[in-house]
């Protein structure tokens, strides 16, 4: 399954419509799980232009990775 954002927009905003498309991917089509998830971004300078985040030592960021969601202490311990 593919979902995809066209246009320039804040991460806000791809915040926002992330939730909205997995919402509606969820409660209207059933999908419950994932195995594994990408998302690919390119960054812009909010005027149109690509840029390349770095990090301090000048070298390109190309990925981030995550192993899912933090997980609370309130999950541990049946707290909700």
């Amino acid at each position: 399954m593919r979902i995809r954002i066209k246009g320039e927009h804040s991460i806000t905003a791809i915040k926002q419509v992330l939730f909205e498309l997995l919402t509606k991917a969820e409660c209207d089509h059933g999908v419950r799980y994932t195995i594994d998830a990408t998302l690919y971004i390119r960054p812009s300078n909010g005027f149109g232009r690509e840029f390349t985040p770095s990090y301090p030592n000048g070298r390109p960021i190309q990925y981030l990775y995550s192993n899912g969601p933090y997980r609370s202490a309130a999950d541990d311990y049946d707290c909700n």
